[in-house]
Parts: structure tokens; C-alpha cells; sequence
């Protein structure tokens, strides 16, 4: 699936079900809060969402408390009918992925397998409990690869055997409204991906950037 608009691939599920008066349970994997208020804002007239936050890898653990506390402060501001379920999220799921992320920039193989991980467990999950379709927030944002994100998702579908809601959420100024919406509903905005890599990274750059308006 090369250069396909995922934009378009959802638009055309959503006015199918629409134009069969259906209306399917899909379970959301988000990341956090923001990245979920656009997409939320889209898909809620044509889906019963339930939210669905596994995200092992984050760092530290008052770090993921956080993130997960505002993804219920959000499907409470955001007036969502559905669910917020939260698994155990146990570190130990991202070991072997980490062993591979210490090596390499955010971007690279280990986010994939680190999509696919998350996506994955999803996918579990939705089969297990009678769900139409699953889904991700990810593409919400510009520094995630969305060709891999869906490509992972067809494969999941193929392999679980349920629906998979091809998207590019970060379309039509997603990620500029997901902005505009976390400081309307009040959350709180994380500045790295969620990883100690990423984490490390951003301390890296941080004090990049003090080093630099100091020497000015």
C-alpha cells in the first residue's frame, strides 16, 4: 500500500457504514490525551469509542500515571460515552524493543516494532471483547511514520481478524487542532515521546538549548 491518502481510505469506511446505518465499537489505542482530542472530535458521530491506553514503554512511571489520568480527564471534559480502559502496562513488555532503541534515534526500526507492539495488543484485545474495528492515535502526530502505522494495522487485521480504521489523523490540520483543543480542554502536554530514550533526548536537547543562549 504506496503513497495511499489513509485520510481518504478512512473517509470512505466511515461514509460506507454511514450509507448501511451502522454505527461499530471500535476500541481507540491512544497516547495521551492531546494527540486523542482531534481524533476523538472526528470519528464520535460514526463510532462507539472506547479508549484503550497501553504504552509500556513510558518513562518514568509517574510519567505514565500522568498521561493515563488525562486521558480520563479528557473523556470527561470531552463529554465521551465510552470506556477509558487502562491494562497493567508492565515495562517488561518494551524490554526486548529497548535493547534495540538505545542504539538508534526516535524514527527509526524500534519505533516500528514499538507501533507494532502497542497496535498488537490492541488488536488482542478488541478480538477478545467483540470489537468491529481498533484503531491508534499515533498518526495524530508529524513525527510518526502513518505509512508503517497502517501497514501494521492491515497486517493485524488480516491476523485477528478484526477491522482495521485506516488513518492519517495528523490530515487536515489535525495536529494544529489538537493543539488548540488540549488548551480548551485543559490538559497537559507532554514534550517527549514517552520513552527513556526520547526522554533522554529531550534532556539532551534542553540542555543544548541552554548551552547555546548562554554563549549568545
Amino acid at each position: 500500500m504506496n503513497n495511499i491518502n489513509y485520510n481518504i481510505e478512512m473517509e470512505k469506511i466511515i461514509d460506507k457504514n454511514r450509507k448501511e446505518g451502522l454505527k461499530p465499537k471500535l476500541l481507540m489505542q491512544v497516547c495521551c490525551a492531546p494527540c486523542s482530542t482531534t481524533v476523538i472530535h472526528r470519528i464520535k458521530d460514526d463510532f462507539d469509542i472506547d479508549m484503550y491506553f497501553y504504552n509500556p514503554m513510558i518513562y518514568p512511571r509517574t510519567e505514565l500515571e500522568k498521561r493515563s489520568d488525562y486521558v480520563e480527564v479528557l473523556a470527561k471534559r470531552i463529554g465521551l460515552n465510552g470506556k477509558v480502559i487502562v491494562p497493567a502496562n508492565n515495562a517488561s513488555d518494551f524490554y526486548e524493543i529497548a535493547k534495540k532503541r538505545k542504539d538508534s534515534k526516535e524514527g527509526g526500526k524500534a519505533c516500528y516494532e514499538c507501533y507494532r507492539l502497542r497496535l498488537e495488543e490492541t488488536a488482542k484485545y478488541a478480538k477478545e471483547n467483540g470489537y468491529d474495528y481498533f484503531c491508534t492515535t499515533l498518526s495524530i502526530s508529524p513525527y510518526k511514520n502513518s505509512k508503517w502505522i497502517n501497514e501494521i494495522g492491515r497486517d493485524l487485521e488480516e491476523e485477528y481478524g478484526v477491522k482495521y480504521l485506516y488513518s492519517d489523523f495528523k490530515k487536515r490540520n489535525g495536529y494544529k487542532m489538537s493543539i488548540e483543543l488540549s488548551k480548551k480542554y485543559q490538559l497537559y502536554r507532554q514534550s517527549y515521546c514517552g520513552c527513556v530514550f526520547s526522554y533522554n533526548e529531550m534532556l539532551e536537547h534542553n540542555e543544548k538549548m541552554r548551552e547555546r543562549n548562554t554563549d549568545k
